[in-house]
């Protein structure tokens, strides 16, 4: 079962890949200002129980976290020591959260986090080369037991310097949607794509993004079609050793 963890809402825009934020755009809909961060009512859902004592959030679900924020953002600094506290009570579920700011993470753990938190996933965004350059490296000597990459919105193409390895358990991939979508660039995904197919880490193009450039040619996608047209690309991969051998894309037509 997958849950939802939002225990601050808001956020300051930090690179590129901000530019056209979903939780700026659905907040400015909406009349509300994006950029005042608050603590949310329902800061404690983790271990909130039902009228029967049971959990809200049932044990072995993965709950996605701070996905309306950045969890290592400056203004929750004050929280978050309570947030880690209850991800540490609830080791019966799995915390996911993405950050961008993964340089802050060093300043930001608990005391007795040792080498991280058995039920923690991290995960980096890298929207282009800039970004992987300055979080890459960081990522990769963090004490963190299970870490990610999350290349979405792709912004341009990125190399990995041969950095990737064991340590990173997946890569995500994808394009930007909404409106203002910048364009994304199949031969950048598949240059990540066969960069994890390689290193043997495991591979997921999530979404073709509302513009789509393949052999030259621009694509509009509308948002029905942006995640069957990238699963559709049959480039996912799983790990399956430390090299794959040859990575053969298979042909994505629209």
């Amino acid at each position: 079962m997958d849950a939802g963890w939002n225990p601050w809402h808001g956020c300051h825009k930090f690179s590129a890949g901000c530019q056209n934020c979903y939780v700026y755009r659905i907040d400015l809909g909406h009349g509300r200002d994006p950029s005042q961060v608050s603590k949310n009512a329902l800061f404690d859902l983790p271990v909130r129980r039902g009228r029967n004592g049971d959990y809200k959030i049932p044990p072995g679900s993965t709950v996605y976290t701070c996905f309306s924020s950045d969890f290592l953002l400056e203004d929750a600094d004050g929280w978050r020591p309570d947030a880690w506290r209850m991800m540490k009570e609830r080791d019966d579920l799995r915390f996911l959260f993405i950050t961008k700011r993964i340089h802050r993470l060093a300043d930001c753990l608990p005391a007795d986090w040792g080498e991280g938190y058995e039920n923690v996933h991290i995960c980096c965004t890298m929207e282009n080369q800039e970004a992987a350059d300055k979080r890459l490296p960081i990522l990769m000597d963090a004490p963190v037991r299970h870490k990610g990459i999350v290349c979405e919105p792709l912004l341009g193409p990125i190399d990995l310097n041969g950095m990737l390895g064991p340590w990173a358990e997946q890569l995500i991939a994808g394009g930007e949607s909404g409106n203002g979508a910048r364009v994304c660039d199949y031969d950048w995904v598949l240059s990540l794509a066969a960069q994890c197919y390689q290193a043997g880490v495991a591979f997921s193009f999530k979404q073709t993004g509302a513009r789509f450039k393949k052999d030259g040619r621009l694509y509009r996608v509308p948002r029905r079609e942006q995640h069957r047209q990238a699963k559709k690309a049959g480039i996912d991969s799983e790990p399956k050793g430390d090299s794959c051998g040859d990575f053969i894309p298979a042909q994505l037509t629209f």
